[in-house]
């Protein structure tokens, strides 16, 4: 079993910046972290991901220059970072973790989920 936390969602003006954080409890030794997000009428969406091992990481191209993923594996938690936020960045974001090597693309690859944070981008 895998706890997931998320921490940092909160209202934003246009440009401005914040940082999320997902600390992970319980069986820790998953292979990918992942952030996602889902606005009211769309599907959940990957943001970025990374690798608790090598620290690798994927973003989509819709964030990618913008937000970073990071881990701090001492602490067991990852952050993504967001920056030059607009208020198409709106939505409910969530930490999840898949266990083992394979896809992680989707939403249905991910095993644990963490119960999501509001990130709010006015205009």
């Amino acid at each position: 079993q895998v706890s997931l936390v998320e921490s940092g969602g909160g209202l934003v003006q246009t440009g401005g910046s914040l940082r999320l954080s997902c600390a992970a409890s319980g069986r820790t030794f998953s292979t990918y972290m992942g952030w996602f997000r889902q606005a009211p009428g769309k599907e959940r969406e990957l943001l970025a991901a990374i690798t608790w091992r090598s620290g690798s990481t994927y973003y989509a191209d819709s964030v990618k220059g913008r937000f970073t993923i990071s881990r701090d594996s001492a602490e067991n938690t990852v952050y993504l970072q967001m920056n030059s936020l607009k208020p198409e960045d709106t939505a409910v974001y969530y930490c999840a973790t898949r266990l083992y090597s394979g896809s992680y693309y989707y939403a249905r690859d991910y095993n644990y989920w963490g119960q999501g944070t509001q990130v709010t981008v006015s205009s």
